[in-house]
C-alpha cells in the first residue's frame, strides 16, 4: 500500500531562518567590557609606572648635580647644570609646545605655575630662582647655590603626578 501524498497533506520542511550576528549575546559584551577594562587599567598603570620612572630619573640627576657641586664648588657650573636640568625635566613631564619656546621671565613663571597647589614659599621669579635667567651667561654673577638647589628639590617633590599643565601665560 503506497499511500498517496496529496492524501496525507503533507508540506515540505521549513529550516529555520538563519542567526542574526546582531545583537550579540550577553557573554560577547561582559568580554567586550572586561577587554575594554583591562586595557584602560593597563594604559593607566603603564603611564604611572613611567612618571616615576620620571621622577626617580631626574632625582638621580639632581643628586648627580649637587654631588658635583659640592666636590668642585663651581657655582657657574652649576647653574648651567640645573638650568639644563630644569628645561630637561620640564620636556619630559609636559608637551614640547608649552615648554621649548619659554625663555627669561616667562620661563621663570612656568616653573612657578608648576608649585600651583603647594604652599611653597620660595619661587623661582624670586632672588633664588632669578639667576637662572642671567646667571649661565655671566662669568662672575652672585649666586645662593644653596637656595637654588633646595628650591629645585621642592619643585621636583611638587611636580604634579597627574596629567595637569601650567597655563603659560603670553
Amino acid at each position: 500500500m503506497n499511500p498517496d501524498n496529496t492524501a496525507l497533506n503533507l508540506r515540505d520542511i521549513h529550516l529555520p531562518s538563519s542567526m542574526s550576528w546582531w545583537p550579540p549575546a550577553p557573554g560577547w559584551w561582559l568580554l567586550l567590557g572586561i577587554t575594554l577594562l583591562i586595557l584602560a587599567l593597563s594604559t593607566f598603570l603603564y603611564r604611572r609606572q613611567q612618571r616615576r620612572r620620571m621622577h626617580r630619573a631626574a632625582l638621580n640627576e639632581l643628586t648627580h648635580i649637587k654631588t658635583t657641586y659640592e666636590q668642585n664648588t663651581d657655582e657657574q657650573q652649576l647653574v648651567k647644570a640645573l638650568s639644563i636640568w630644569l628645561r630637561r625635566v620640564c620636556l619630559s613631564f609636559y608637551p614640547r609646545v608649552d615648554v621649548a619656546g619659554l625663555t627669561g621671565q616667562a620661563w621663570l613663571v612656568f616653573l612657578d605655575d608648576c608649585f600651583l597647589k603647594s604652599k611653597q614659599e620660595m619661587r623661582f621669579s624670586d632672588n633664588a630662582g632669578q639667576v637662572l635667567i642671567s646667571a649661565p651667561y655671566q662669568p662672575d654673577a652672585k649666586i645662593n647655590a644653596d637656595e637654588l638647589l633646595s628650591l629645585c628639590q621642592s619643585w621636583l617633590k611638587t611636580l604634579p603626578r597627574s596629567t595637569h599643565h601650567p597655563q603659560v601665560q603670553p
